[in-house]
């Protein structure tokens, strides 16, 4: 047994002698070039909940000042996203690709290449892939597209028969991860890469004819779900629910604060990706149509919402010392509910007992403060509605008086 272990130790060891080896040769190769820093922001989302929330489920936590390299050193962070990579062709969320990993980290997650907690959450995979596309365009070395390549067939082969992709992948039963998922662009963020490689994106230039033949398909079907699943309340089609059902497409409960119900801040997201096609159908065309004319009627008026100090209150989460209220303000902006019940279409708010309410003053205070319960989102949907529709629906104002 003994022998076994340090068999196992020494076969460790070697993986990690060669994944740092190959790092060294793709730096020597590239001896006294001069690359274009990526954009960064691309991981923001991972990257804040990496430093931000300590999980002990992470395969690795941050150390104490943890060193970052610098965004001009593209093959080291691309490196670093070869190694977070699974061997499904996915990734984990909550990392920062731009930390100059520990032996002990770098180690850790070697051990974890057959592991499947793989996910499109938190702009986690998709963005990784463009990252690996954008250092091949510049370097031409081999590794980076080859991860780039086999994640994009990881995102092919998370799709379900119907179009939708889910949060994770493979499928996490009795989880309200398998479900279509709109929130923190899962869906879209996955759909808005593959159009950049049927668009002729130069960063995509290596996908060749076979390859996008098969992202063609999906690519559709993605689309032909995302009409679908648009909401019919009081029997017109209003907008999109954070999660759907993998099965009916209805909308489904997310977290225990997530129900059912029509989102505008996800339902904004999606408007403006049916807006960006040009040539749109005229499924598409009715689909834009709906939606902004249930923003523009569920829009809320004179109303603002404040966040205001408060007495330190400790909860099972977090400590806040902050709250927020709604108050009446003539000169406020025009907002929205986070969520609107189906049929009565009154705003909808909820908490970890997932008790629904319809005010958010009745919303505990660690979940009141804590969450997005209004939003802006729709307001760029009906700033660019003028121009789309004179190019797209030049006969159809849905906002004309």
């Amino acid at each position: 047994m003994i022998k076994g272990i340090n068999l196992k130790k020494k076969l460790q060891a070697i993986l990690a002698t060669l994944f740092l080896a190959g790092s060294l040769s793709a730096q020597q190769q590239t001896a006294g070039e001069n690359y274009i820093a990526i954009d960064l922001r691309l991981f923001s989302d991972s990257r804040g909940h990496w430093y931000g929330i300590h999980d002990d489920a992470n395969i690795v936590n941050p150390v104490a000042n943890q060193p970052t390299y610098p965004a001009t050193d593209i093959l080291k962070i691309a490196d670093n996203i070869l190694l977070f990579q699974r061997n499904n062709g996915g990734w984990p969320k909550n990392y920062d690709m731009q930390a100059i990993l520990t032996p002990q980290q770098t180690d850790s997650l070697l051990k974890t290449k057959d592991m499947v907690h793989t996910t499109f959450d938190n702009q986690t995979t998709y963005t990784h892939i463009e990252y690996l596309a954008q250092v091949y365009t510049q370097t031409s070395i081999e590794k980076y597209k080859t991860g780039a390549l086999n994640g994009i067939q990881f995102m092919l082969k998370a799709q379900y028969p119907n179009g939708g992709w889910p949060q994770y992948y493979p499928i996490e039963a009795n989880n309200y991860s398998s479900h279509i998922t709109f929130n923190d662009g899962a869906y879209l963020g996955v759909m808005e890469t593959l159009k950049k490689i049927l668009d002729q994106n130069p960063m995509f230039a290596f996908v060749d004819d076979q390859l996008r033949s098969k992202i063609k398909i999906a690519f559709d079907k993605g689309v032909d779900c995302i009409l679908k699943c648009q909401i019919v309340s009081k029997g017109r089609l209003t907008a999109w629910g954070q999660q759907h059902s993998e099965f009916d497409l209805k909308p489904v409960w997310a977290r225990a604060y997530e129900m059912p119900a029509i989102t505008n801040g996800e339902s904004a997201e999606i408007v403006l990706f049916l807006m960006s096609f040009d040539h749109p159908s005229q499924k598409i065309i009715e689909s834009v149509q709906s939606a902004v004319k249930w923003f523009s009627e569920s829009t809320i008026y004179h109303t603002r919402v404040k966040t205001i100090q408060a007495p330190p209150e400790k909860s099972q989460w977090k400590i806040s010392t902050i709250d927020r209220v709604v108050v009446i303000d003539s000169m406020a902006p025009p907002i929205w509910t986070r969520f609107y019940e189906i049929e009565t279409e009154k705003p909808l708010f909820s908490d970890r007992s997932s008790k629904l309410f319809y005010s958010m003053a009745e919303v505990s205070r660690e979940r009141r403060s804590g969450y997005g319960w209004y939003t802006y989102a729709p307001k760029e949907v009906l700033d660019k509605y003028p121009a789309w529709q004179k190019k797209w629906a030049p006969d159809k104002n849905v906002l004309a008086k």
